[in-house]
């Protein structure tokens, strides 16, 4: 995960799935994505996106070759602390 300044984590793991092969030789033009060809022809693009815009420019590259877009998939990191949902049962008890 990426870090900002005050070393607070940013950005997200994304998995995108497109069709053909892709080199590693084009990881940096897809901002520095892990390339994985895959047996079944496909490759998987994996890594850190800094937020929903970067992640509309990874979508624009793969159109920008003509690739055909299979998947995107957020990689949900376990270890993570979620949100805590909100309590508000507090402001039901004086209803």
């Amino acid at each position: 995960m990426k870090r900002d300044a005050r070393g607070k984590e940013r950005g997200a793991n994304y998995a995108i799935r497109i069709a053909g092969q892709l080199g590693a030789e084009w990881a940096d033009w897809f901002g520095g994505m892990t390339i994985a060809p895959e047996a079944n022809g496909d490759t998987l693009l994996t890594g850190v996106v800094a937020d929903q815009a970067a992640l509309h420019g990874l979508l624009r590259r793969v159109r920008d070759l003509g690739l055909t877009l299979l998947a995107v998939n957020l990689i949900v990191d376990e270890r993570r602390p979620s949100p805590k949902p909100l309590d508000n049962t507090q402001d039901k008890q004086g209803e």
